[in-house]
Protein backbone atom coordinates (compact mmCIF):
# COMPACT_ATOMS: atom_id res chain seq x y z
CA UNK A 1 0.00 0.00 0.00
CA UNK A 2 1.05 3.43 -1.10
CA UNK A 3 0.88 6.41 1.34
CA UNK A 4 0.84 10.05 -0.04
CA UNK A 5 0.16 13.47 1.06
CA UNK A 6 -0.73 16.04 -0.82
CA UNK A 7 -2.89 19.27 -2.09
CA UNK A 8 -6.62 18.95 -3.03
CA UNK A 9 -10.14 19.60 -2.49
CA UNK A 10 -11.97 16.27 -0.59
CA UNK A 11 -15.41 17.12 -2.78
CA UNK A 12 -13.46 16.51 -5.87
CA UNK A 13 -11.70 13.45 -5.17
CA UNK A 14 -12.44 10.04 -7.30
CA UNK A 15 -11.90 6.90 -4.75
CA UNK A 16 -13.31 4.42 -3.26
CA UNK A 17 -13.66 5.72 -0.06
CA UNK A 18 -13.59 9.12 1.01
CA UNK A 19 -12.64 9.62 4.67
CA UNK A 20 -13.90 12.88 7.03
CA UNK A 21 -14.52 13.14 10.12
CA UNK A 22 -16.27 15.07 12.96
CA UNK A 23 -16.18 15.81 16.95
CA UNK A 24 -18.79 15.12 19.60
CA UNK A 25 -21.68 16.98 19.21
CA UNK A 26 -20.27 20.18 17.66
CA UNK A 27 -21.44 20.03 14.35
CA UNK A 28 -20.35 19.97 10.77
CA UNK A 29 -17.41 21.99 10.61
CA UNK A 30 -14.01 22.25 8.12
CA UNK A 31 -13.52 19.93 5.30
CA UNK A 32 -16.41 17.69 6.58
CA UNK A 33 -18.75 20.67 5.73
CA UNK A 34 -17.36 21.03 2.45
CA UNK A 35 -18.30 17.71 2.09
CA UNK A 36 -21.42 17.40 2.90
CA UNK A 37 -22.20 20.84 1.12
CA UNK A 38 -21.05 19.46 -2.13
CA UNK A 39 -23.68 16.51 -0.67
CA UNK A 40 -26.45 19.04 -0.49
CA UNK A 41 -26.62 18.37 3.07
CA UNK A 42 -27.21 14.49 3.01
CA UNK A 43 -23.94 13.55 5.21
CA UNK A 44 -25.43 15.21 8.22
CA UNK A 45 -29.30 14.16 7.46
CA UNK A 46 -27.81 10.67 7.19
CA UNK A 47 -25.83 10.80 10.35
CA UNK A 48 -28.61 12.13 12.08
CA UNK A 49 -30.76 9.59 11.20
CA UNK A 50 -28.19 7.17 12.34
CA UNK A 51 -28.12 8.03 15.89
CA UNK A 52 -24.18 8.81 14.64
CA UNK A 53 -22.85 11.16 17.52
CA UNK A 54 -19.03 12.04 16.68
CA UNK A 55 -17.87 9.53 19.42
CA UNK A 56 -14.56 8.41 19.37
CA UNK A 57 -13.56 5.30 17.11
CA UNK A 58 -17.56 5.23 15.52
CA UNK A 59 -18.50 5.48 12.60
CA UNK A 60 -20.33 6.31 9.72
CA UNK A 61 -20.84 4.91 6.20
CA UNK A 62 -22.97 6.55 3.44
CA UNK A 63 -23.09 5.15 -0.40
CA UNK A 64 -22.47 8.10 -2.61
CA UNK A 65 -25.29 8.23 -5.35
CA UNK A 66 -24.05 11.75 -6.57
CA UNK A 67 -22.55 15.19 -5.72
CA UNK A 68 -19.24 13.98 -5.50
CA UNK A 69 -16.77 11.74 -7.10
CA UNK A 70 -16.31 9.08 -4.45
CA UNK A 71 -18.29 6.16 -4.20
CA UNK A 72 -18.55 6.12 -0.38
CA UNK A 73 -17.62 8.72 2.49
CA UNK A 74 -17.13 7.60 6.23
CA UNK A 75 -17.03 9.98 9.09
CA UNK A 76 -14.92 8.67 11.67
CA UNK A 77 -15.93 10.15 15.13
CA UNK A 78 -12.93 12.36 16.81
CA UNK A 79 -14.67 12.41 20.24
CA UNK A 80 -14.65 15.62 22.44
CA UNK A 81 -12.96 18.31 21.23
CA UNK A 82 -11.34 19.20 24.84
CA UNK A 83 -9.41 15.21 24.79
CA UNK A 84 -8.58 15.61 21.36
CA UNK A 85 -4.92 15.25 20.87
CA UNK A 86 -2.57 12.79 18.47
CA UNK A 87 -3.34 9.34 20.05
CA UNK A 88 -6.80 9.93 18.81
CA UNK A 89 -5.41 10.69 15.29
CA UNK A 90 -3.80 7.90 15.49
CA UNK A 91 -6.84 5.53 16.16
CA UNK A 92 -8.92 7.78 13.36
CA UNK A 93 -6.45 7.23 10.62
CA UNK A 94 -6.05 3.24 11.80
CA UNK A 95 -10.31 3.16 12.34
CA UNK A 96 -10.61 4.41 8.68
CA UNK A 97 -7.97 1.82 7.36
CA UNK A 98 -10.13 -0.87 8.76
CA UNK A 99 -13.54 0.59 6.92
CA UNK A 100 -11.44 0.62 3.72
CA UNK A 101 -10.31 -3.11 4.05
CA UNK A 102 -13.69 -4.15 5.18
CA UNK A 103 -15.16 -2.69 1.74
CA UNK A 104 -12.22 -3.77 -0.15
CA UNK A 105 -11.37 -0.52 -1.51
CA UNK A 106 -8.69 -0.05 -3.46
CA UNK A 107 -8.22 3.43 -2.92
CA UNK A 108 -8.42 5.82 -0.17
CA UNK A 109 -8.60 9.61 0.18
CA UNK A 110 -7.93 10.52 3.89
CA UNK A 111 -9.04 14.55 5.62
CA UNK A 112 -5.91 15.37 7.27
CA UNK A 113 -7.09 15.07 10.78
CA UNK A 114 -6.77 18.06 13.20
CA UNK A 115 -4.66 20.56 11.70
CA UNK A 116 -7.57 22.45 11.11
CA UNK A 117 -10.09 22.56 13.75
CA UNK A 118 -7.55 20.76 15.93
CA UNK A 119 -5.05 22.62 16.29
CA UNK A 120 -2.26 20.01 15.75
CA UNK A 121 0.95 20.60 13.31
CA UNK A 122 0.57 19.27 9.68
CA UNK A 123 4.13 17.22 10.63
CA UNK A 124 2.47 15.62 13.83
CA UNK A 125 -0.77 14.68 12.52
CA UNK A 126 0.85 13.49 9.36
CA UNK A 127 3.29 11.21 10.86
CA UNK A 128 0.90 9.75 13.40
CA UNK A 129 -1.81 8.97 10.30
CA UNK A 130 1.07 6.78 8.60
CA UNK A 131 1.40 5.17 11.80
CA UNK A 132 -2.40 3.90 12.66
CA UNK A 133 -2.43 3.35 8.81
CA UNK A 134 0.67 0.75 9.31
CA UNK A 135 -0.02 -0.65 12.10
CA UNK A 136 -3.84 -1.04 11.37
CA UNK A 137 -2.93 -2.90 8.19
CA UNK A 138 -0.69 -5.06 10.12
CA UNK A 139 -1.01 -8.79 9.98
CA UNK A 140 1.32 -11.85 10.68
CA UNK A 141 0.49 -14.37 8.26
CA UNK A 142 3.83 -16.38 7.24
CA UNK A 143 1.88 -18.87 8.41
CA UNK A 144 -1.89 -18.75 7.13
CA UNK A 145 -2.91 -19.56 3.41
CA UNK A 146 -5.53 -16.69 2.90
CA UNK A 147 -3.88 -13.20 3.14
CA UNK A 148 -5.71 -10.31 3.81
CA UNK A 149 -6.13 -7.56 0.98
CA UNK A 150 -5.40 -3.73 1.47
CA UNK A 151 -5.73 -0.63 0.02
CA UNK A 152 -3.21 0.15 -3.16
CA UNK A 153 -3.31 3.51 -2.63
CA UNK A 154 -4.08 5.74 0.74
CA UNK A 155 -4.03 9.47 0.30
CA UNK A 156 -4.04 12.45 2.86
CA UNK A 157 -5.41 15.42 1.25
CA UNK A 158 -5.77 19.12 2.13
CA UNK A 159 -6.01 22.17 0.34
CA UNK A 160 -3.25 23.68 2.38
CA UNK A 161 -0.08 23.48 0.46
CA UNK A 162 1.94 24.86 4.05
CA UNK A 163 0.22 21.49 5.96
CA UNK A 164 1.70 19.79 2.80
CA UNK A 165 5.29 20.61 3.16
CA UNK A 166 5.10 20.68 6.62
CA UNK A 167 3.90 17.36 6.88
CA UNK A 168 6.56 15.73 4.49
CA UNK A 169 8.63 15.41 7.32
CA UNK A 170 6.25 13.73 9.31
CA UNK A 171 5.16 11.13 6.56
CA UNK A 172 9.20 9.74 6.12
CA UNK A 173 8.96 9.69 10.60
CA UNK A 174 5.77 7.65 10.15
CA UNK A 175 6.81 5.12 7.65
CA UNK A 176 10.26 4.78 9.87
CA UNK A 177 8.58 4.08 13.31
CA UNK A 178 5.99 1.85 11.66
CA UNK A 179 8.52 -0.15 9.86
CA UNK A 180 10.07 -0.88 13.23
CA UNK A 181 7.32 -1.16 15.22
CA UNK A 182 6.25 -4.17 12.17
CA UNK A 183 10.20 -5.60 12.77
CA UNK A 184 9.56 -6.42 16.18
CA UNK A 185 6.12 -7.59 15.64
CA UNK A 186 7.23 -10.11 13.65
CA UNK A 187 9.92 -11.37 15.94
CA UNK A 188 7.89 -11.99 18.82
CA UNK A 189 5.04 -13.75 16.61
CA UNK A 190 7.14 -16.36 15.45
CA UNK A 191 6.79 -19.38 17.31
CA UNK A 192 10.01 -20.64 19.22
CA UNK A 193 10.28 -23.59 17.24
CA UNK A 194 11.66 -20.77 14.52
CA UNK A 195 12.94 -18.24 16.17
CA UNK A 196 16.39 -19.09 18.35
CA UNK A 197 19.20 -17.01 19.53
CA UNK A 198 20.89 -17.41 16.45
CA UNK A 199 17.70 -15.82 14.77
CA UNK A 200 18.35 -13.01 16.67
CA UNK A 201 21.57 -12.88 15.53
CA UNK A 202 20.62 -13.01 12.06
CA UNK A 203 17.82 -10.72 12.57
CA UNK A 204 20.61 -8.12 14.12
CA UNK A 205 22.87 -8.61 10.74
CA UNK A 206 19.74 -8.26 8.49
CA UNK A 207 19.12 -4.71 10.12
CA UNK A 208 23.15 -3.68 9.47
CA UNK A 209 23.37 -5.14 6.13
CA UNK A 210 24.28 -2.43 3.99
CA UNK A 211 23.84 0.47 6.49
CA UNK A 212 27.48 1.78 6.93
CA UNK A 213 26.15 3.13 10.43
CA UNK A 214 25.67 -0.04 11.88
CA UNK A 215 27.70 -2.81 13.31
CA UNK A 216 27.24 -5.95 14.64
CA UNK A 217 29.15 -7.87 17.07
CA UNK A 218 28.56 -11.53 18.39
CA UNK A 219 30.00 -13.23 21.31
CA UNK A 220 29.07 -17.21 21.28
CA UNK A 221 29.48 -19.74 24.40
CA UNK A 222 33.26 -19.75 24.45
CA UNK A 223 33.22 -15.86 24.55
CA UNK A 224 31.19 -15.70 27.19
CA UNK A 225 32.38 -18.23 29.29
CA UNK A 226 35.90 -15.57 28.91
CA UNK A 227 33.74 -13.02 29.82
CA UNK A 228 32.38 -14.48 32.84
CA UNK A 229 28.61 -14.24 31.87
CA UNK A 230 27.89 -17.15 34.45
CA UNK A 231 24.19 -16.15 34.45
CA UNK A 232 23.93 -15.97 30.77
CA UNK A 233 25.16 -19.23 30.32
CA UNK A 234 23.13 -20.77 33.32
CA UNK A 235 19.47 -19.90 32.14
CA UNK A 236 21.35 -21.70 28.64
CA UNK A 237 22.00 -24.82 30.26
CA UNK A 238 18.53 -26.48 29.34
CA UNK A 239 18.36 -25.58 25.74
CA UNK A 240 20.19 -27.57 23.14
CA UNK A 241 20.29 -23.65 21.59
CA UNK A 242 23.77 -21.96 22.04
CA UNK A 243 22.95 -18.82 24.05
CA UNK A 244 24.47 -15.57 21.93
CA UNK A 245 25.09 -11.67 22.79
CA UNK A 246 24.75 -9.15 20.20
CA UNK A 247 26.13 -6.00 20.48
CA UNK A 248 25.27 -3.67 17.57
CA UNK A 249 26.60 0.04 17.03
CA UNK A 250 24.66 3.21 15.62
CA UNK A 251 27.39 5.64 15.03
CA UNK A 252 25.64 8.97 13.29
CA UNK A 253 27.07 11.00 10.83
CA UNK A 254 27.77 14.03 13.19
CA UNK A 255 30.33 14.18 15.98
CA UNK A 256 28.83 13.56 19.22
CA UNK A 257 30.26 13.04 22.73
CA UNK A 258 27.03 11.18 23.76
CA UNK A 259 26.09 7.53 24.04
CA UNK A 260 23.06 5.46 24.85
CA UNK A 261 22.48 1.97 25.76
CA UNK A 262 19.20 -0.16 24.70
CA UNK A 263 19.51 -3.43 26.46
CA UNK A 264 16.84 -6.19 26.05
CA UNK A 265 15.46 -9.07 27.47
CA UNK A 266 15.86 -12.20 24.47
CA UNK A 267 14.95 -15.51 26.21
CA UNK A 268 13.42 -16.57 22.99
CA UNK A 269 11.26 -19.40 24.44
CA UNK A 270 10.55 -19.45 28.32
CA UNK A 271 8.97 -22.84 29.81
CA UNK A 272 9.92 -22.03 33.25
CA UNK A 273 13.20 -24.27 33.23
CA UNK A 274 12.53 -27.08 36.35
CA UNK A 275 10.34 -24.34 37.44
CA UNK A 276 8.02 -25.28 34.63
CA UNK A 277 5.45 -23.03 34.37
CA UNK A 278 1.75 -24.35 33.77
CA UNK A 279 0.47 -25.08 30.53
CA UNK A 280 -1.76 -22.41 29.51
CA UNK A 281 1.37 -20.34 30.63
CA UNK A 282 3.58 -21.38 27.82
CA UNK A 283 1.03 -21.02 25.23
CA UNK A 284 2.50 -17.19 24.57
CA UNK A 285 5.88 -17.74 26.08
CA UNK A 286 7.21 -17.02 22.77
CA UNK A 287 7.05 -12.88 22.85
CA UNK A 288 9.63 -13.55 25.95
CA UNK A 289 12.08 -12.01 23.93
CA UNK A 290 9.97 -9.04 23.25
CA UNK A 291 12.36 -6.65 25.03
CA UNK A 292 15.12 -7.51 22.12
CA UNK A 293 12.89 -6.94 19.69
CA UNK A 294 12.52 -3.66 20.63
CA UNK A 295 15.64 -2.80 20.69
CA UNK A 296 16.14 -4.46 16.96
CA UNK A 297 12.90 -2.61 15.99
CA UNK A 298 14.82 0.73 17.20
CA UNK A 299 17.71 0.12 14.91
CA UNK A 300 15.59 -1.12 12.24
CA UNK A 301 14.79 2.47 11.97
CA UNK A 302 17.82 4.08 13.46
CA UNK A 303 19.93 4.76 9.96
CA UNK A 304 16.76 6.48 8.34
CA UNK A 305 15.76 8.27 11.96
CA UNK A 306 19.52 9.32 11.70
CA UNK A 307 19.60 10.93 15.85
CA UNK A 308 22.30 12.92 16.67
CA UNK A 309 23.65 10.24 19.32
CA UNK A 310 25.69 7.14 19.79
CA UNK A 311 23.27 4.03 20.33
CA UNK A 312 24.40 0.68 21.41
CA UNK A 313 22.04 -2.37 21.68
CA UNK A 314 22.90 -4.90 23.65
CA UNK A 315 20.61 -8.41 24.43
CA UNK A 316 21.78 -12.27 25.59
CA UNK A 317 19.87 -14.83 23.75
CA UNK A 318 19.03 -17.92 25.81
CA UNK A 319 16.25 -20.40 25.36
CA UNK A 320 15.00 -21.26 29.01
CA UNK A 321 14.51 -25.41 28.96
CA UNK A 322 13.83 -27.96 31.63
CA UNK A 323 16.42 -31.16 31.20
CA UNK A 324 18.89 -32.40 32.64
CA UNK A 325 21.36 -30.21 32.38
CA UNK A 326 19.28 -27.42 33.60
CA UNK A 327 19.91 -24.74 36.21
CA UNK A 328 18.25 -26.17 39.81
CA UNK A 329 16.73 -24.25 42.45
CA UNK A 330 18.87 -23.52 45.24
CA UNK A 331 21.96 -23.38 42.28
CA UNK A 332 24.55 -20.48 42.52
CA UNK A 333 25.47 -19.06 39.42
CA UNK A 334 28.31 -15.77 39.47
CA UNK A 335 27.47 -12.68 36.88
CA UNK A 336 29.68 -10.78 35.06
CA UNK A 337 30.31 -8.16 37.46
CA UNK A 338 31.24 -11.00 40.32
CA UNK A 339 28.22 -10.52 41.96
CA UNK A 340 26.58 -14.17 42.91
CA UNK A 341 22.98 -14.80 42.93
CA UNK A 342 21.31 -17.47 44.37
CA UNK A 343 18.07 -18.94 42.04
CA UNK A 344 15.17 -19.80 43.61
CA UNK A 345 13.34 -19.87 40.87
CA UNK A 346 14.40 -20.96 37.27
CA UNK A 347 11.33 -18.56 36.12
CA UNK A 348 13.12 -15.60 37.09
CA UNK A 349 15.43 -16.01 34.54
CA UNK A 350 15.17 -13.13 32.92
CA UNK A 351 16.48 -11.21 35.70
CA UNK A 352 19.23 -13.51 35.08
CA UNK A 353 20.36 -12.93 31.27
CA UNK A 354 19.90 -8.71 32.07
CA UNK A 355 22.28 -9.04 34.93
CA UNK A 356 25.05 -9.64 32.79
CA UNK A 357 23.99 -7.91 29.62
CA UNK A 358 23.47 -4.70 31.61
CA UNK A 359 27.23 -5.10 33.47
CA UNK A 360 27.77 -5.30 29.76
CA UNK A 361 26.24 -2.37 28.97
CA UNK A 362 28.14 -0.55 31.77
CA UNK A 363 31.53 -0.80 30.43
CA UNK A 364 30.18 0.86 27.20
CA UNK A 365 30.39 3.73 29.41
CA UNK A 366 27.11 4.99 28.00
CA UNK A 367 25.64 8.24 29.44
CA UNK A 368 22.40 6.24 29.87
CA UNK A 369 21.10 2.60 30.01
CA UNK A 370 17.73 2.00 29.26
CA UNK A 371 16.02 -1.71 29.08
CA UNK A 372 13.15 -3.52 27.84
CA UNK A 373 11.87 -6.57 29.53
CA UNK A 374 8.52 -8.90 30.09
CA UNK A 375 10.28 -9.15 33.32
CA UNK A 376 7.09 -9.90 35.89
CA UNK A 377 3.80 -11.28 35.88
CA UNK A 378 3.29 -8.83 39.26
CA UNK A 379 3.92 -5.84 36.75
CA UNK A 380 0.72 -7.37 34.75
CA UNK A 381 -1.42 -7.62 38.61
CA UNK A 382 -0.49 -3.76 39.34
CA UNK A 383 -1.11 -1.68 36.02
CA UNK A 384 -2.69 -4.35 33.82
CA UNK A 385 -2.22 -5.50 30.27
CA UNK A 386 -1.42 -1.99 28.64
CA UNK A 387 1.01 -0.14 30.10
CA UNK A 388 4.32 -0.47 31.01
CA UNK A 389 6.03 -0.02 34.11
CA UNK A 390 9.04 2.03 34.88
CA UNK A 391 11.64 2.18 37.24
CA UNK A 392 14.94 4.40 37.32
CA UNK A 393 17.89 5.71 39.60
CA UNK A 394 17.59 9.21 37.85
CA UNK A 395 14.49 11.40 37.80
CA UNK A 396 15.72 13.05 34.96
CA UNK A 397 15.93 10.17 32.28
CA UNK A 398 12.93 8.94 33.67
CA UNK A 399 11.12 12.05 32.95
CA UNK A 400 12.20 12.41 29.57
CA UNK A 401 11.35 8.70 28.97
CA UNK A 402 7.85 9.21 30.14
CA UNK A 403 7.69 12.55 28.13
CA UNK A 404 8.72 10.50 24.73
CA UNK A 405 6.36 7.45 25.74
CA UNK A 406 3.53 9.98 25.57
CA UNK A 407 4.36 12.15 22.48
CA UNK A 408 4.41 8.17 21.18
CA UNK A 409 1.25 6.85 22.25
CA UNK A 410 2.91 4.47 24.39
CA UNK A 411 1.12 3.74 28.28
CA UNK A 412 4.18 4.12 30.81
CA UNK A 413 3.82 4.68 34.76
CA UNK A 414 6.65 5.34 37.14
CA UNK A 415 7.03 3.31 39.76
CA UNK A 416 9.28 3.24 43.06
CA UNK A 417 12.97 1.51 43.78
CA UNK A 418 12.08 1.24 47.31
CA UNK A 419 14.78 0.79 49.33
CA UNK A 420 13.54 -0.41 52.27
CA UNK A 421 12.55 -3.76 50.01
CA UNK A 422 16.10 -4.36 48.96
CA UNK A 423 16.28 -6.80 51.98
CA UNK A 424 13.80 -8.73 50.32
CA UNK A 425 16.33 -10.33 47.45
CA UNK A 426 19.37 -10.75 49.86
CA UNK A 427 20.49 -14.18 50.04
CA UNK A 428 21.74 -16.28 52.91
CA UNK A 429 24.42 -17.98 50.99
CA UNK A 430 24.69 -15.44 48.22
CA UNK A 431 25.34 -11.56 47.51
CA UNK A 432 21.76 -11.72 46.13
CA UNK A 433 18.86 -14.35 45.29
CA UNK A 434 16.43 -13.67 42.34
CA UNK A 435 13.36 -14.03 43.73
CA UNK A 436 11.75 -11.97 46.57
CA UNK A 437 8.45 -12.38 48.48
CA UNK A 438 4.83 -12.59 47.11
CA UNK A 439 4.97 -8.71 47.34
CA UNK A 440 6.03 -6.29 45.41
CA UNK A 441 7.44 -8.30 42.74
CA UNK A 442 7.80 -5.88 39.78
CA UNK A 443 9.97 -3.50 42.52
CA UNK A 444 11.97 -6.52 43.68
CA UNK A 445 13.00 -7.47 39.83
CA UNK A 446 13.71 -3.56 39.26
CA UNK A 447 16.10 -3.48 42.67
CA UNK A 448 17.28 -6.74 41.29
CA UNK A 449 18.57 -5.40 38.30
CA UNK A 450 19.71 -1.94 40.06
CA UNK A 451 22.82 -4.10 41.31
CA UNK A 452 24.40 -3.92 37.45
CA UNK A 453 24.21 -0.61 36.43
CA UNK A 454 25.99 0.78 38.82
CA UNK A 455 25.76 4.75 38.96
CA UNK A 456 24.74 5.59 35.27
CA UNK A 457 21.59 6.64 34.65
CA UNK A 458 19.67 3.88 34.03
CA UNK A 459 15.68 3.68 33.43
CA UNK A 460 14.01 0.03 32.98
CA UNK A 461 11.11 -0.57 31.66
CA UNK A 462 8.86 -3.74 32.34
CA UNK A 463 6.62 -4.16 29.61
CA UNK A 464 5.35 -7.67 30.82
CA UNK A 465 1.53 -6.11 30.46
CA UNK A 466 1.78 -4.11 26.47
CA UNK A 467 4.24 -6.26 24.62
CA UNK A 468 1.76 -9.08 23.30
CA UNK A 469 -2.05 -8.54 23.11
CA UNK A 470 -4.27 -11.63 24.00
CA UNK A 471 -7.15 -9.47 22.54
CA UNK A 472 -7.36 -6.02 20.11
CA UNK A 473 -6.10 -3.62 22.31
CA UNK A 474 -7.00 -0.24 19.77
CA UNK A 475 -7.86 -0.18 15.89
CA UNK A 476 -3.81 -0.34 14.89
CA UNK A 477 -3.23 -2.79 17.86
CA UNK A 478 -4.25 -6.39 17.29
CA UNK A 479 -3.62 -9.83 19.18
CA UNK A 480 -0.10 -10.73 18.87
CA UNK A 481 3.17 -9.07 19.31
CA UNK A 482 2.51 -5.26 19.49
CA UNK A 483 6.30 -3.52 19.03
CA UNK A 484 5.77 -1.73 22.23
CA UNK A 485 8.79 0.36 23.02
CA UNK A 486 9.96 0.95 19.74
CA UNK A 487 8.02 4.70 19.27
CA UNK A 488 8.87 5.78 22.68
CA UNK A 489 12.71 4.94 22.13
CA UNK A 490 12.91 6.23 19.00
CA UNK A 491 11.08 10.01 19.91
CA UNK A 492 14.05 9.90 22.70
CA UNK A 493 16.64 9.42 20.46
CA UNK A 494 15.56 11.68 18.42
CA UNK A 495 15.62 14.69 21.61
CA UNK A 496 19.20 14.18 21.21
Amino acid sequence: MDISLRKGYLSKEKCDLLVVNAFEESGVGGATESVDLALDGKLVKFWKEDAFKGKQGSTNLLRVGSGIPAKRVVVVGLGKKEDFNLEVVRQAAATSLKVAKSLEAKHVVSVMHGVGNGGLSARDVARVMVEGVRLADYTFAKYKKDKTVSPKLFEIVTKNGRHVRNGEKGLDEGEAEAAGVVFARDLVNTPGMDLHPETLVEAARKVAKGKGSIRVRVYDREKLEKMGAGCLLGVAKGSVHEPKMVHMVYTPKVKTKKKVCLVGKAVTFDSGGLSLKPSQYMETMKCDMAGSAAVLGVFAAIDQMAPKVEVHGIFGAAENMPSGEAIRPGDVLTAMNKMTIEVLNTDAEGRLTLADTLTYATKQKPDAIIDLATLTGACVVALGEEITALMSNNSELSQKILASAEEAGEKMWEMPLEKNYKKLIKSEIADIKNTGSRWGGAITAGLFLQNFVNDIPWVHLDIAGPAFAERVVDPYTGKGGTGHGVRTLLHYLRSF
